[in-house]
């Protein structure tokens, strides 16, 4: 047997190896998650979470973790895709290069640094917005009054968590529109398409997948943030306004609360972890058929 076919046999064999490990780590965590939860899931529900019982006290977690997550990919996602088109296709090379640099480096700062910029810029600088909607817009739900004398409401953390998935999306974003296929783009342009018409007609179509990929790992981090979150918000009651006092999401409960827990309430974080890991699973998987549907000739394979 030559060298060439033993090397084949070992990269096989050590690729396989850690696509196993991988399915075995995440089933290892799952049954940690429910073995660990299943008292809280049993218990009688005065007993669980000052006697509300589980799941009145996790629904609003849900709720709180699924609307800053939404927010957040609402304003990131226009914004990434933007930055990534103008990198890619309309920048001079040298800026766009160091433009790419900088974004990099975005991607790699500490959740807590974005919560401090939040806590200590972001959220003081948005309480007049903050009673400018409540006294205007009031009688919208969601931008009911009274406004936060400090800014720490679930929009604060919202934008805060947009900060943070833009330069993950527009990263992989920028290396997928780099990916279209250079004759389809010169194509468009010697039929007499504009630079706008060449991209909506050729770049985007071919990056839909792959933008898609971008956009739900940026939701993943999103869902996930716990420092940011935790410093950002003021928790409270679960409430329909953004721009109050209130609402909480389950990574930031659980960052706040596991220190001081033992028994029965370590139980009911561990629980709201699994709820968590349950929703960032069906996430995925959504995407993943999304991708799939869509995959050939795109910028997903």
């Amino acid at each position: 047997m030559n060298r060439g076919a033993v090397g084949d046999r070992i990269f096989s064999g050590a690729a396989l190896a850690a696509g196993a490990i991988i399915l075995v780590v995440l089933f290892a965590v799952a049954v940690f998650l429910v073995v660990q939860a299943m008292p809280a899931l049993l218990a009688p529900q005065q007993q669980v979470a000052g006697g509300l019982g589980f799941w009145p006290y996790i629904v609003p977690l849900v709720i709180g973790t699924v609307i800053a997550a939404a927010i957040a990919l609402v304003i990131a996602t226009p914004i990434s895709i933007g930055v990534a088109l103008f990198i890619s296709h309309y920048a001079p090379r040298r800026i766009a290069q160091i433009l790419g640099y900088v974004i990099d480096l975005l991607a790699a700062i500490p959740s807590v640094i974005f919560g401090a910029w939040g806590i200590l810029f972001l959220a003081p600088a948005v309480v007049p917005g903050y009673t400018w909607l409540a006294s205007t817009l009031g009688w919208i739900p969601i931008f009911a009054g009274p406004a936060s004398a400090t800014g720490k409401t679930i929009l604060t953390a919202s934008i805060v968590l947009a900060v943070m998935i833009i330069p993950i999306i527009t990263s992989l974003t920028r290396e997928i529109f780099l990916q279209t296929p250079k004759l389809h783009e010169e194509a468009a342009l010697a039929l007499g398409a504009t630079r706008w018409e060449m991209v909506r007609m050729t770049v985007l179509p071919f990056a839909r997948p792959g933008l898609i990929s971008a956009v739900m790992l940026g939701l993943g981090r999103a869902l996930g943030e716990t420092m940011a979150v935790a410093l950002v918000l003021s928790s409270g009651a679960l409430t329909a306004s953004l721009i109050t006092t209130g609402n909480q999401t389950i990574a930031a409960e659980i960052a706040l609360n596991f220190p001081e827990a033992s028994g029965l309430s370590l139980s009911t974080l561990i629980a709201a972890g699994l709820v968590l890991f349950v929703i960032t699973l069906v996430v995925n998987v959504v995407a993943r058929w999304v991708i799939s549907r869509h995959k050939e000739f795109s910028g997903a394979n």
